[in-house]
């Protein structure tokens, strides 16, 4: 799958470069492109999750549909504690895809319109932004796992 070709978002390009493999706060994640970080990347998570869907089944996300759906979920970032974010790639521009984000449970989701920089951002700042380190951290900080390009 060549998922890759309509995910490089500029704003989520420029901050997978920047930071690489790592947590904001130790706690929001990137999915980094595939090969930065020798884990799971982006493309990989997309092909996981398509894989588990074809087998399994995908009512887990209704009422959407997974990636490479048109309009499906693509997951591009999570946190330690289990929640989940997700592009909702409507739209033939990446830059303007929605921020979808949930708990592992997936009975609610909450919806972003705005850059996915906007969107951390807003998830560092803002304690009222569900997932919000903004609640717990008065400074921020990028922790690296290494394999940063």
């Amino acid at each position: 799958m060549r998922a890759h070709r309509g995910v490089q978002a500029v704003l989520y390009k420029q901050l997978a470069e920047i930071f690489g493999y790592g947590a904001f706060d130790g706690y929001f994640s990137l999915l980094v492109p595939d090969g930065l970080s020798g884990h799971d990347g982006i493309v990989r998570r997309a092909e996981t999750l398509a894989a588990q869907a074809k087998t399994h089944g995908a009512r887990l996300y209704e009422p959407y549909h997974l990636f490479p759906a048109p309009g499906g979920l693509l997951h591009w970032a999570d946190t330690e504690q289990a929640a989940g974010f997700y592009w909702l790639t409507e739209g033939p521009d990446p830059n303007k895809w929605p921020t979808l984000s949930t708990e592992d449970d997936y009975r609610e989701w909450d919806r972003f319109d705005g850059s996915t920089a906007e969107f951390v951002f807003r998830l560092l700042t803002d304690p009222d932004r569900p997932h919000s380190t903004a609640r717990w951290f008065d400074t921020h900080w990028f922790m690296t796992y290494g394999g940063h390009a």
